[in-house]
């Protein structure tokens, strides 16, 4: 058989091997909305509905799984998974998770405040002695995690996060624009909260499936699907429904970054 059937064939058979074994691609992820969460019992999101219509066009079933970000990351090390949705590339995981080359979305870390208790900054070090509101474990970028110019409170959750906020009980909080402009509309507060425009730390999100698992053409296949979408007329639609254009009426200022690091999320996993 000539060289380049030879490859077909196996390209052939690794992207359907899921389907020809009456099998299901398993990828468990985290709700961050508005990235990937449910509503009513369906699944929703920028990078979800991205993810879907990519796996659709290329043939793959897939079986969601939508878990606690830790729990997440156990089932890929034990195998019970085989791919994460919306999880931060990190040079430790390589060793074990493939990444495709194009990442589903950015992520902008930036910071809102109260309009009673506005405190509009353009750096870090004018957030002396202030409270800042985060997650609970996420792991920030060095700058922000280690500065002794403040102090970070975590809270139970981003919902309750932007309540102690109203409530004057933290001074600013910090999250991804996109998901704080998806919550200042859920929880009905855009009229007591704004965003400052500088961004903290900005990160790509991607799919990331098992290495070793037989997936390499299907991670390379998706990449370039992913590209192919991605500059469709039917992305730019569904960017712009998941916040590309936040009511505001203004994006976060992509100049003014204070830090490059990575901001993950999950101190033993990503996102």
């Amino acid at each position: 058989m000539p060289v380049i059937a030879q490859l077909l064939t196996v390209i052939l058979f690794t992207c359907l091997s899921f389907t020809a074994r009456g099998e299901k691609l398993r990828i468990v992820t985290e709700p961050w909305a508005p990235y990937v969460y449910e509503e009513n019992g369906k699944a929703l999101g920028l990078d979800y509905e991205t993810t879907a219509i990519v796996f659709k066009r290329l043939g793959i079933e897939v079986d969601w799984q939508f878990l606690p970000w830790k729990r997440c990351l156990s089932m890929l090390e034990q195998g019970l998974a085989d791919g994460a949705l919306d999880i931060f590339h990190s040079d430790e995981r390589d060793a074990t998770l493939l990444y495709p080359s194009e990442p589903l979305s950015e992520v902008e870390f930036v910071m809102f405040y109260a309009n009673e208790r506005p405190h509009p900054f353009l750096t870090l070090e004018e957030l002396r002695g202030l409270t800042i509101g985060t997650s609970p474990g996420y792991l920030y970028s060095k700058d922000f995690r280690e500065s002794s110019l403040f102090t970070r409170e975590p809270a139970p959750s981003h919902e309750a996060n932007f309540g102690k906020l109203v409530r004057g009980r933290i001074d600013l909080l910090i999250t991804d624009r996109r998901v704080g402009q998806h919550l200042l509309d859920e929880l009905n507060i855009r009229d007591k909260i704004t965003e400052n425009p500088v961004v903290i730390s900005q990160q790509s999100q991607f799919l990331a499936v098992r290495r070793n698992a037989g997936m390499d053409l299907l991670v390379q296949r998706f990449s370039a699907e992913l590209k192919r979408f991605k500059r469709e007329h039917a992305y730019t639609e569904l960017s712009a429904r998941y916040g590309d254009d936040p009511a505001t009426g203004a994006k976060a200022t992509r100049a003014a970054v204070v830090s490059k690091k990575t901001v993950e999320q999950q101190e033993s996993g990503a996102q």
